[in-house]
C-alpha cells in the first residue's frame, strides 16, 4: 500500500483509514495462522489420536468467512479487487473519466447493499446457535456486515480523492 505523495501522510481521514485497514489485514492473518493450527489438530486427531475433534469444521467455517470479508474490505481500500479496468484505463481521458465515476459508484452501491443485507442477516440469525461451538449463528453474518461499512467509508474516501483529482493509492 504506497503513498502517492506526503500530502497524505497529513491527511487525518486516511491515517485513520490506512490504520483500520491495517488492522482488519493483521486479524485475518491471526485468524489465518488459527485456522492452518486448528486444521493441524483435525489431522493428528483424526489420524495419530483416532478422535476425530468435530468442533474444527465449524470454527474453520466461521473463520475463513471473517477472513474473507476482513480481506474483501481490505483490498477495497488497496483497490486491489477483482477489477478490469485495462479497457478503461486505455480509452481517451473524455470517457475513462466517467467510467472511473461509474466503478467507484457501483462498487460503493454495492458495499451499502453488503451492509444493509449483512446486518439484517446477522439479526436475523443471531438467536440461533452453531453446532458444535454454541456461539450466534449471527458470527457468521456480522463480517458480511462489517466488510460493507468499511467498503463503503473506504470508496467513499476514494471518491473524495478523485474529485480532487488525486488518487491516495496506486492500484
Amino acid at each position: 500500500m504506497l503513498l502517492v505523495d506526503e500530502r497524505q501522510t497529513r491527511d487525518p481521514v486516511y491515517r485513520v483509514l490506512h490504520g483500520v485497514a491495517t488492522v482488519c489485514m493483521g486479524i485475518a492473518g491471526v485468524q489465518l495462522a488459527l485456522l492452518i493450527v486448528i486444521f493441524g489438530w483435525l489431522v493428528w486427531g483424526r489420524y495419530v489420536m483416532n478422535d476425530t475433534p468435530t468442533w474444527v469444521e465449524q470454527l474453520a467455517l466461521v473463520l475463513v468467512v471473517w477472513i474473507t470479508f476482513l480481506g474483501g474490505a481490505v483490498g477495497v481500500w488497496t483497490k486491489s479487487h477483482l477489477s478490469v479496468d485495462f479497457m478503461r484505463e486505455m480509452m481517451p481521458a473524455a470517457i475513462a473519466a466517467p467510467l472511473r465515476w461509474l466503478a467507484l459508484a457501483g462498487v460503493l452501491a454495492f458495499s451499502i447493499s453488503l451492509a444493509v443485507y449483512g446486518f439484517e442477516l446477522t439479526l436475523n440469525t443471531w438467536g440461533r446457535r452453531i453446532p458444535m461451538l454454541g456461539v450466534a449463528e449471527g458470527l457468521r453474518a456480522l463480517p458480511m456486515a462489517i466488510c460493507g461499512v468499511l467498503s463503503a467509508l473506504f470508496t467513499l474516501y476514494h471518491m473524495a480523492e478523485h474529485a480532487r483529482g488525486r488518487d491516495p493509492l496506486k492500484g
